[in-house]
Protein backbone atom coordinates (compact mmCIF):
# COMPACT_ATOMS: atom_id res chain seq x y z
CA UNK A 1 0.00 0.00 0.00
CA UNK A 2 1.26 3.19 -1.24
CA UNK A 3 1.68 5.70 2.23
CA UNK A 4 3.60 8.68 0.15
CA UNK A 5 0.79 11.21 -0.33
CA UNK A 6 2.53 12.87 -2.97
CA UNK A 7 3.14 10.18 -5.53
CA UNK A 8 -1.07 9.47 -5.29
CA UNK A 9 -2.32 10.58 -8.90
CA UNK A 10 -5.89 11.73 -7.23
CA UNK A 11 -6.39 14.90 -4.92
CA UNK A 12 -8.98 17.05 -3.58
CA UNK A 13 -9.37 19.60 -1.17
CA UNK A 14 -12.28 20.88 0.46
CA UNK A 15 -12.41 23.72 3.28
CA UNK A 16 -15.47 24.22 5.11
CA UNK A 17 -17.18 26.39 7.93
CA UNK A 18 -16.83 24.12 10.99
CA UNK A 19 -20.82 23.69 11.15
CA UNK A 20 -22.56 20.42 10.91
CA UNK A 21 -23.64 20.78 7.72
CA UNK A 22 -20.01 20.06 7.20
CA UNK A 23 -20.27 16.11 8.21
CA UNK A 24 -22.86 15.82 4.92
CA UNK A 25 -20.99 17.74 2.44
CA UNK A 26 -17.74 16.13 3.37
CA UNK A 27 -19.26 12.96 3.18
CA UNK A 28 -21.42 13.21 -0.09
CA UNK A 29 -18.13 15.30 -1.78
CA UNK A 30 -15.86 11.74 -0.88
CA UNK A 31 -18.91 9.90 -2.72
CA UNK A 32 -18.79 12.29 -5.81
CA UNK A 33 -14.78 12.08 -6.20
CA UNK A 34 -14.41 8.61 -5.14
CA UNK A 35 -16.72 8.13 -8.47
CA UNK A 36 -14.95 10.15 -10.26
CA UNK A 37 -11.56 8.44 -9.95
CA UNK A 38 -13.42 5.23 -10.70
CA UNK A 39 -13.17 3.84 -7.37
CA UNK A 40 -16.67 1.94 -7.18
CA UNK A 41 -18.97 2.71 -4.17
CA UNK A 42 -19.71 -0.71 -3.42
CA UNK A 43 -16.10 -1.14 -2.93
CA UNK A 44 -15.17 -3.07 0.45
CA UNK A 45 -13.28 -0.22 1.53
CA UNK A 46 -15.70 2.95 0.71
CA UNK A 47 -18.40 2.60 3.19
CA UNK A 48 -16.15 2.02 6.19
CA UNK A 49 -13.97 5.36 4.92
CA UNK A 50 -17.00 7.25 4.35
CA UNK A 51 -18.09 6.99 8.11
CA UNK A 52 -14.13 7.54 8.73
CA UNK A 53 -14.26 10.56 7.86
CA UNK A 54 -17.89 11.83 8.45
CA UNK A 55 -16.40 10.67 12.63
CA UNK A 56 -13.41 12.94 11.96
CA UNK A 57 -15.16 16.00 10.94
CA UNK A 58 -18.20 15.61 13.25
CA UNK A 59 -14.91 15.37 15.99
CA UNK A 60 -14.08 19.06 14.70
CA UNK A 61 -16.96 20.15 14.54
CA UNK A 62 -17.93 19.58 18.30
CA UNK A 63 -14.59 19.88 19.77
CA UNK A 64 -12.75 22.47 17.47
CA UNK A 65 -15.41 24.66 16.26
CA UNK A 66 -15.07 27.04 19.07
CA UNK A 67 -10.91 27.99 17.69
CA UNK A 68 -10.93 26.66 14.16
CA UNK A 69 -13.76 28.31 11.76
CA UNK A 70 -12.72 25.94 9.33
CA UNK A 71 -12.23 22.17 8.79
CA UNK A 72 -10.27 21.64 5.62
CA UNK A 73 -10.18 17.51 4.04
CA UNK A 74 -7.86 16.21 1.82
CA UNK A 75 -8.74 13.23 -0.04
CA UNK A 76 -6.64 11.37 -2.23
CA UNK A 77 -6.07 8.04 -3.96
CA UNK A 78 -4.62 5.57 -6.28
CA UNK A 79 -4.33 2.51 -7.67
CA UNK A 80 -3.48 0.44 -4.00
CA UNK A 81 -4.68 3.25 -1.47
CA UNK A 82 -7.41 5.66 -0.41
CA UNK A 83 -6.25 8.68 1.85
CA UNK A 84 -7.52 11.19 3.62
CA UNK A 85 -6.88 14.23 6.03
CA UNK A 86 -9.48 16.22 8.56
CA UNK A 87 -7.00 19.33 9.83
CA UNK A 88 -8.40 21.90 12.21
CA UNK A 89 -7.02 24.82 13.81
CA UNK A 90 -7.38 23.68 17.26
CA UNK A 91 -3.91 22.60 19.17
CA UNK A 92 -5.44 19.19 21.50
CA UNK A 93 -4.18 16.45 19.31
CA UNK A 94 -5.65 13.05 20.27
CA UNK A 95 -4.51 9.65 21.04
CA UNK A 96 -5.62 7.39 18.29
CA UNK A 97 -4.68 4.02 19.80
CA UNK A 98 -5.63 4.65 23.39
CA UNK A 99 -9.19 6.46 22.96
CA UNK A 100 -10.47 7.76 26.77
CA UNK A 101 -12.04 4.39 28.52
CA UNK A 102 -15.63 4.62 28.49
CA UNK A 103 -16.19 6.66 25.15
CA UNK A 104 -18.90 5.04 22.35
CA UNK A 105 -18.34 5.86 18.98
CA UNK A 106 -15.78 8.92 18.08
CA UNK A 107 -12.33 7.60 17.64
CA UNK A 108 -12.89 4.56 19.07
CA UNK A 109 -14.71 3.72 15.65
CA UNK A 110 -12.63 4.98 13.57
CA UNK A 111 -9.26 2.95 14.80
CA UNK A 112 -11.60 0.15 14.95
CA UNK A 113 -12.29 0.87 11.15
CA UNK A 114 -8.83 1.87 10.08
CA UNK A 115 -7.63 -1.11 11.25
CA UNK A 116 -9.94 -3.90 10.39
CA UNK A 117 -9.31 -2.71 6.54
CA UNK A 118 -5.71 -3.00 7.38
CA UNK A 119 -5.17 1.04 7.27
CA UNK A 120 -3.00 3.65 9.07
CA UNK A 121 -4.19 6.54 11.29
CA UNK A 122 -1.77 9.00 12.49
CA UNK A 123 -2.14 13.14 13.92
CA UNK A 124 0.25 15.21 13.17
CA UNK A 125 0.77 18.85 14.62
CA UNK A 126 0.94 21.65 12.60
CA UNK A 127 3.89 23.83 12.45
CA UNK A 128 3.11 25.69 14.77
CA UNK A 129 1.39 23.68 17.55
CA UNK A 130 -2.11 25.18 16.75
CA UNK A 131 -3.77 23.25 14.91
CA UNK A 132 -3.52 18.85 13.63
CA UNK A 133 -4.23 16.75 11.29
CA UNK A 134 -5.94 13.04 11.43
CA UNK A 135 -4.51 11.27 8.18
CA UNK A 136 -5.86 8.39 7.47
CA UNK A 137 -4.87 5.63 5.09
CA UNK A 138 -6.32 1.99 3.26
CA UNK A 139 -6.12 -0.18 0.91
CA UNK A 140 -8.04 -0.47 -1.69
Amino acid sequence: MSTQWETLPYRHVLTLPTEPSAVRTVRETAEQVLVEWGIGLRHRAVDPALLIVAELVTNSVRHAAALSPTVTVIYAAGPDCLAFAVHDRHPYQPSLYAPPAGTGGGLGTVMELVLGLGGTAVVRADADGQGKSVWITLPL
